[in-house]
């Protein structure tokens, strides 16, 4: 199964984060992950923005009406009936690329850093941790504990302390 996983750079500040090749290769092999965890059964795609404070400030505020920045947005394509992958409904197929669009994912590599020096871990395992979150809710799972204990388990598939 093919998926497709875009990741673009906007901003100034991610090249002082991370060498830009090892970057892109950790999320899309953090995606490749969550989605095998979850069996997903099609290739999907899966757009990831990564990007600054000052970038993710303006996502946030023109999609979200909160102008500040954060650490991850995600724009989901799909709808579940219920948390995860076995939950979904009608399913929108991308003709031209044969793939289902799961949504998109937009980064802070500033509030990154910022986090992984405040939770102690470093900036690879926070991006990890980002990535998982953002992911499941691409997949329908909404802020609970199920969602919580389902991170820290693919957390620890990948080898990141909780």
């Amino acid at each position: 199964m093919k998926h497709r996983i875009t990741t673009r750079f906007v901003g100034d500040k991610y090249t002082q984060q991370a060498p830009t090749r090892i970057y892109r290769s950790l999320i899309r092999h953090t995606i490749l992950m969550v989605l095998k965890s979850e069996a997903v059964d099609m290739p999907c795609a899966v757009n990831v923005l990564i990007t600054d404070d000052e970038g993710i400030r303006s996502y946030n505020s023109k999609y979200r009406g909160i102008n500040k920045a954060t650490d991850v947005l995600s724009f989901p394509m799909q709808e579940f009936d219920k948390e995860g992958w076995g939950g979904i409904g009608d399913m929108d197929i991308d003709l031209d690329t044969q793939t289902l669009p799961l949504g998109d994912i937009v980064i802070s590599t500033t509030t990154i850093k910022r986090h992984a020096r405040r939770y102690k871990h470093t900036f690879e395992q926070e991006t990890v941790r980002m990535i998982i979150h953002s992911v499941l809710h691409l997949l329908g799972y909404d802020h609970n504990d199920f969602m919580q204990r389902k991170e820290e388990e693919l957390m620890c598939l990948h080898g990141v302390a909780v």
